[in-house]
């Protein structure tokens, strides 16, 4: 048992950046070359445009309404999972070598999956809150509260954490003879838990909401068919909201579909269906560019609210307003104290008389 712990400490030691070995493939040279740039990329364009759009959230006038609250929340697990990116691009850089020790190699993870989880199911209650107030409108009206809004995005956050366990319960440093280096992986202590963990993501992470947000989406255009004339105004308003909502969730699917894709070849060749030896190396380098690929919707989402919503636009406009006048009322104070404060030095000065 020491011979093992020992020669597991001398592993660990004799760690270096070195390209192991899997690297003499030209696909993992792509890998490393294209995977951390663009990850840097990434993460800077995703900070700076989900921390505008909250931004634009929390100093507008009056309260949120209720698809603010969902899209708000989406803006915040994007932001979340975008800070701990930089760690992913440094481990790949690093020839998937992890210094910053387990518990940031379970909290990076971490918040992958709670971003994952929670961006889809803030966008499928933004799609049934579309779906609630313009199908069913006065029968579901009580539904659209402020409050409820926030209690639903509270058990939303639940709901991925929740669906972190396993990441996190298995996620842990240590020795990989096939990357040759201290690597973060995922240990799971036997094949069942693999296939239950990968079944999760695919079912509830992609299948459920996928279901649930087809329904919803293919009333509202029926709905919509049926109000093309555009007779009242709002309708019109709901449409170019619905356009909005329904961007944002394809781009969702566009970023996310391939790896889950991945995800159930996975799956396959641990049912046996497939032949792992033949998928082994398309299944590693396939779940490294969509893994990533995922992480675009991050900073796509935010482009999305500011190019093409005109409500979020007018909101800007607002706020840069409201900021304005308040500089100039603020500065014209501050010029009137001034001069208030010469007149009475002047007043006060006493006069000499030569």
């Amino acid at each position: 048992m020491d011979q093992e712990i020992s020669l597991a400490t001398i592993q660990l030691q004799n760690s270096t950046l070195s390209p192991p070995a899997i690297f003499n493939s030209s696909d993992w040279h792509l890998v490393h070359a294209i995977v951390p740039p663009y990850i840097f990329i990434v993460c800077l364009a995703g900070i700076l445009a989900n921390v505008f759009v909250l931004l634009v959230f929390f100093f507008q006038r009056g309260k949120w309404s209720v698809p603010e609250i969902y899209l708000g929340n989406l803006a915040l697990a994007d932001l979340i999972m975008l800070v701990c990116l930089p760690f992913w691009a440094m481990n790949i850089l690093n020839y998937f070598y992890w210094p910053y020790g387990e518990f940031l190699c379970k909290v990076v993870n971490l918040s992958i999956i709670i971003n994952m989880y929670a961006s889809i199911y803030m966008l499928v209650m933004v799609n049934i809150d579309r779906y609630l107030a313009l199908v069913l409108i006065m029968k579901a009206r009580w539904l659209r509260r402020r409050r409820n809004a926030k209690v639903i995005c509270f058990c939303v956050w639940l709901f991925g954490v929740s669906m972190g366990i396993p990441t996190a319960t298995f996620r842990t440093v240590q020795y990989s003879p096939y990357l040759q280096t201290a690597a973060c992986i995922i240990h799971y202590p036997s094949d069942s838990w693999k296939l239950a963990h990968h079944l999760q993501m695919d079912l509830l992470g992609f299948a459920l909401p996928l279901l649930t947000i087809v329904f919803c989406s293919s009333n509202i255009l029926w709905v919509l068919h049926k109000r093309r004339n555009g007779v009242f105004p709002q309708d019109r308003n709901d449409r170019k909201a619905t356009v909005l909502v329904s961007a944002v969730t394809l781009f969702f699917f566009i970023c996310w579909a391939p790896f889950h894709i991945f995800t159930f070849l996975d799956v396959l060749c641990d049912l046996n269906v497939l032949d792992l030896d033949s998928w082994a190396h398309t299944l590693d380098i396939g779940t490294q560019f969509t893994a990533y690929l995922a992480f675009l919707n991050s900073c796509l989402n935010p482009v999305l609210y500011i190019c093409s919503g005109r409500y979020f636009k007018r909101k800007v406009r607002d706020i840069y307003k409201r900021r304005e006048s308040s500089t100039g009322s603020m500065a014209t104070t501050i010029q009137r104290l001034v001069i208030s404060k010469y007149v009475q030095r002047s007043d006060q000065i006493t006069p000499v008389v030569l």
